[in-house]
């Protein structure tokens, strides 16, 4: 099997949570491979956030590496801005080929001292943008002949554990739980459309938040860096109109256990 990464030009993709992160990573990375990248997220201005990074920087650094790319301020949170963010692709580019669902709040909180305000707020950010992100771009991509949504889990959605966060993350890991099972039970429904709805499980990624929670001082290695994730999330950009559709993945797979 070729895990080379495809020629992505003229496709359009969405990356949400593309201030920083693994966000910031894939859009670089996938512009990078050719594609028109819309950088969306909240912030615009880091003196508003205690981590580095607004979506102007990394359209920035698009556009300076040669790439194509624009900055919508989306809060995922709020259906008016997931409307703006897709109608204002629509308007700027004429089409929505892939949207990546990377944007969430990693609400740390244990069972003992969670709050109903928090356990409402995650699910309002993880799970209920889902829904309306894709009630917002099916209609597009279903005019233009089919489209691909990449939901960007976690292996805590399976198993909590150390490995991917320290304790206190009960809520953070049921709302990836949610978006897995969101994304094996809708994707059957777009199939016929031509759209294609995977979730994908990035592994231990070295961010700018992991490194604010658990600090410089730790064992480092064996964490990825956003980078790689790019070749598997842009393998899964090209599915558009596949049976590749439905699939709980780990990018530890890519090349591996998958694409069969």
């Amino acid at each position: 099997m070729s895990t080379a990464v495809p020629d992505l030009t003229g496709r359009v993709i969405v990356v949400t949570g593309s201030s920083r992160g693994i966000g910031k990573g894939l859009a670089i990375g996938l512009a990078r491979h050719g594609a028109t990248i819309v950088c969306s997220a909240r912030t615009v201005d880091e003196s508003t956030s205690e981590l580095p990074g607004t979506i102007g920087a990394t359209t920035d650094a698009i556009r300076a590496a040669g790439g194509k790319a624009i900055a919508v301020q989306c809060d995922i949170g709020n259906a008016d801005d997931i409307t703006r963010l897709v109608e204002t692709t629509l308007a700027e580019f004429g089409r929505l080929d892939v949207l990546v669902n990377n944007a969430m709040t990693p609400t740390r909180a244990s069972f003992a001292d969670a709050t109903v305000e928090q356990w409402d707020d995650s699910m309002r950010v993880n799970v209920r943008s889902l829904f309306l992100f894709t009630k917002a771009v099916v209609p597009s991509m279903t005019r233009q002949g089919g489209g691909s949504i990449i939901n960007v889990s976690s292996g805590g959605a399976e198993h909590l554990s150390q490995a991917f966060m320290p304790p206190g993350y009960m809520i953070y890991v049921v709302a990836k739980a949610a978006l897995e099972r969101y994304t094996s039970a809708v994707a059957p429904e777009l199939r016929e459309l031509g759209i294609t709805m995977n979730a994908l499980r990035p592994g231990a990624v070295k961010t700018e938040h992991t490194t604010k929670e658990l600090g410089e001082d730790i064992d480092w290695s064996g964490w990825k860096t956003p980078d790689s994730v790019v070749p598997a999330v842009a393998y899964l950009a090209t599915q558009i109109g596949t049976d590749f559709t439905g699939r709980i993945l780990d990018v530890s797979g890519f090349g591996v256990s998958w694409p069969e």
